[in-house]
């Protein structure tokens, strides 16, 4: 939905809010026009704020994103975690190596 049409959509929302409010809570024509339009300028205003959080965080994630840094850091990530589990395949023959060994040799120090 277009920002402009939500704008639309909302502040007719807030007029029917209002004009029910206004009928339930005024005594005179003044009241119930007062309301009507405190309550539809507020849901102007709250739908313009929405619309600009909307549009400030879709733009944000879109412009703001580093693509470059986060892929050489992923790399880098990558090659930090095959080293680690080169070695720790190489302490585990070790572990294994030793195991054997003390098993063949009686097992007891």
């Amino acid at each position: 939905m277009l920002g402009e049409n939500f704008v639309y959509f909302f502040t007719v929302q807030g007029f029917f809010v209002g004009i029910v409010f206004g009928i339930l809570k005024s005594f005179n024509a003044e009241g119930l026009l007062i309301y009507t339009f405190f309550i539809t300028a507020f849901f102007y205003l709250f739908s313009h704020i929405i619309i600009a959080f909307y549009y400030r965080t879709t733009t944000a994630k879109n412009y703001f994103f580093p693509k470059d840094l986060h892929e050489k850091k992923l790399d880098f990530f990558a090659l930090e975690i095959n080293k680690r589990e080169k070695l720790i395949d190489s302490a585990i023959k070790i572990t294994d190596v030793a195991i054997k060994t003390n098993a063949r040799s009686g097992g007891d120090l």
